[in-house]
């Protein structure tokens, strides 16, 4: 009962911060479906044609960064760059990999609050889409 509970209000809290926060990711591993956590994820915003980085995390035990937006900073309609360091990771954990970094590009166009940026990862594929 004692770990249901804490289980249940640790899913409030990311709930809680998800929902505060303008910007998260997540990554599972396709091999064996489980979390993907310790990969190093940055994000970038385009300004003047160029990238400038505004915050970096690494994913959780869950293969989640929960709040990667900087706090206090104004989520713009801007180009923005979330990306994956897929490389290290898979260096971790002895495996060779065909992509050592994933990038993703998205534009925010102010008609959601948050973003949600998936990815599913392989050696030598990955996917990604607009999560919620």
């Amino acid at each position: 009962m004692k770990k249901s509970l804490i289980l249940v209000g640790g899913l409030l809290i990311s709930s809680w911060t998800m929902a505060q926060n303008p910007l998260s990711v997540h990554v599972l591993n396709l091999e064996n479906g489980l979390p993907s956590s310790d990969v190093k994820v940055t994000l970038e915003e385009q300004k003047d044609g160029q990238w400038v980085q505004i915050s970096e995390a690494k994913t959780n035990q869950q293969g989640r960064i929960s709040a990667l937006f900087p706090e206090n900073k104004p989520f713009n309609t801007a180009l923005y760059k979330v990306t994956f360091k897929t490389g290290d990771w898979f260096k971790q954990n002895n495996q060779k990999t065909f992509f050592p970094e994933v990038p993703v590009i998205f534009q925010v166009d102010g008609s959601v609050k948050h973003y949600h940026i998936p990815l599913l990862l392989s050696p030598y594929g990955y996917s990604t889409y607009r999560g919620n």
